[in-house]
Parts: structure tokens; C-alpha cells; sequence
């Protein structure tokens, strides 16, 4: 009997860990596009921190990211067990969120001055150059910050988790959703200290003394990094926000009936046409998806945008 028990035990282990695995796997890529933002957002956080403080500025904003992961993950199961019907208009609201980031992101030259932005770039600047500000206080200024812009991206990807793993048992959202949370940290933050070094790291490679064919190699290659860098940057910050529109509007259109049957409909007719049909039958999810997250992504910030103009003239004439 005990044999059996220890058997069947291991039996369950394993089936739990196999779920674990397979749920993990589902809500990485329902979280990709709230990944990338992250990724480029936290980056961006350590712009303006002199080069020997930005390691020790992204182990902050990680330790901080961490913390709010342990209050997030119970507040998840909680509503998992509790509230099990706020799931949906939480993803919901989380889809038009991304959308909404996604859209300001491209609107940021409409709805930001040229003057504000080369504000902030001299803010930053005359940061690190004037020796009487204290850059303990500034650190932390830009660390709190960027540890609330995680909290909220981090809420957004344990929803999404969450909605994956609704129906499973509550080991298994529990094991998923510390699994996540945790490669998630790892993950992003591991790669965002990378980034950040990266030019420091070409510095390195292009200053190499000594003579030689690999000598030359490496100061190429440092030379290539450097220039690399700031693109890498970008290109970074464009992939992540297609995925926001992506991953948002999927959310929508799957929380929508109507949306999704269309869609399903929609891939359904153009896979019929002769030859490129089967192709143009798979992109179709994704271009509609697309849309959908690029217009709720402008309404979202039309009504927000307007909102903000309405109070402005309260308070102007109070």
C-alpha cells in the first residue's frame, strides 16, 4: 500500500508538473507582448544614471519588481477563487490598457511638444553633469518610478497568466504563476542589464591595446556594438509595441463574441481563396487582431486626451 501511494504520488507530481509546463508555455506567449514593453520600458528607466550606478539601479528596480509580483500573485488567486468572474473584464480592461500604451507610444509626437521632450533630454543631461545635484536622490526618484511603471505592466502579465489558467487547480495557478513571475524578473531584468552595459561593454572591446589581427576583430566589433546599441533600443521599443497591439487586441476580440466569431469567419472565407489562401488564411487572426488593438488603442487615448483637456479648463477657471 505504501508502495502504491508512493507511486501514485509521483504519478500526480508529475501530471501537475507536465500541466505546469504546458500552461507556462501558453501564457508566455499571451504575455509577449507585454514582455517586450517591459523589456524596452525598464531599459529606458536607467537613461540619465551615471554608467558605474546603472547596474546597481536595475538590481533596485528587480528587487522592487519581485516585491510586487508577492503581492500581486496572491491578489490573483484570490480572485481566482473568489471573484472568479471579474477574470474577464480585468483582461479586458488589461487588453484596452496595452492598446492604450501601444497608441500613445505612436501618437507621442502629436500628443507631446517637440519642447517637452528636449525638456526632459536636458533634464537628464544637466543631471549627470551638475556634480551639486545628489544622485542618491535622483536614483530614487527614477528607480520608484520605474518600479511602479513594472507594477502595472506586471499586473497586466499575472492577469493574463491568470486567464490561462482559470480553470485549472489551484496548485497549478499557484505553480504557474510564481513560474512566471519569477522568469519574468529573470528574465527582463536580466536582459535590461545587459542591454544597458552593452555600449559600455563595445567601449571595452574597441579601446583593446596591442597589435594583431584579433586585436582588430575586437575593436570592429566594439566599434559595430557601440553604433548597435542605441538601434537595438529602438528596435526594441517598435517590436514591443506591435506585440502590445497584438496581445491587447486578442484579448478584446476573444472577450467580445460577436468580434471573435467574425474574425473565425473572416479566416474561414480567405482560406478558401485558390493558392495563397492558406496563408493569407493564417495572418488573418493576427492583421485583425492588430487592428483591433491599433483602434481601441486611439479611442482609449481620445477619450483619455479629452478627459485631461475638460479638467484642464475646470481647473483653469477655478
Amino acid at each position: 500500500m505504501a508502495g502504491s501511494s508512493l507511486l501514485v504520488l509521483i504519478d500526480d507530481i508529475a501530471t501537475l508538473l507536465d500541466d505546469v509546463a504546458m500552461m507556462s508555455k501558453v501564457a508566455v506567449k499571451k504575455t509577449a507582448g507585454v514582455l517586450g514593453d517591459d523589456l524596452a520600458l525598464n531599459a529606458e528607466q536607467v537613461s540619465g544614471v551615471k554608467a558605474d550606478r546603472e547596474l546597481p539601479v536595475v538590481w533596485a528596480v528587480a528587487k522592487g519588481s519581485l516585491l510586487n509580483k508577492v503581492i500581486l500573485v496572491p491578489g490573483a488567486l484570490a480572485i481566482s477563487y473568489f471573484l472568479p468572474w471579474l477574470i474577464i473584464p480585468m483582461l479586458m480592461l488589461g487588453g484596452l490598457f496595452l492598446c492604450f500604451e501601444g497608441f500613445e507610444k505612436v501618437a507621442h509626437k502629436y500628443l507631446h511638444s517637440a519642447d517637452e521632450d528636449k525638456a526632459h533630454h536636458a533634464k537628464l543631461e544637466a543631471a549627470v553633469k551638475d556634480s551639486s545635484i545628489d544622485m542618491r536622490a535622483f536614483e530614487k526618484d527614477k528607480i520608484k518610478g520605474a518600479i511602479r511603471t513594472d507594477f502595472i505592466l506586471s499586473a497586466e502579465i499575472i492577469v493574463i497568466t491568470l486567464g490561462t489558467v482559470a480553470g485549472a487547480p489551484l496548485v497549478t495557478q499557484l505553480a504557474v504563476l510564481v513560474g512566471i513571475a519569477l522568469l519574468v524578473t529573470v528574465g527582463v531584468y536580466g536582459l535590461v542589464a545587459g542591454i544597458v552595459k552593452l555600449d559600455d561593454l563595445g567601449l571595452y572591446l574597441e579601446r583593446k591595446p596591442g597589435q594583431g589581427g584579433w586585436v582588430s576583430f575586437q575593436r570592429r566589433l566594439g566599434l559595430r556594438i557601440v553604433i548597435a546599441a542605441p538601434y537595438l533600443m529602438k528596435g526594441l521599443a517598435i517590436v514591443g509595441t506591435i506585440a502590445m497591439f497584438l496581445v491587447g487586441g486578442g484579448i478584446i476580440s476573444h472577450g467580445i463574441p460577436v468580434l471573435h466569431h467574425w474574425i473565425e469567419g473572416a479566416e474561414t472565407t480567405i482560406e478558401l481563396l485558390p493558392g495563397v489562401g492558406s496563408v493569407l488564411g493564417a495572418l488573418t487572426p493576427t492583421l485583425l487582431n492588430l487592428g483591433i488593438g491599433l483602434l481601441a488603442g486611439a479611442l482609449v487615448v481620445a477619450v483619455v486626451t479629452l478627459g485631461q483637456k475638460l479638467l484642464g479648463k475646470k481647473e483653469s477657471a477655478a
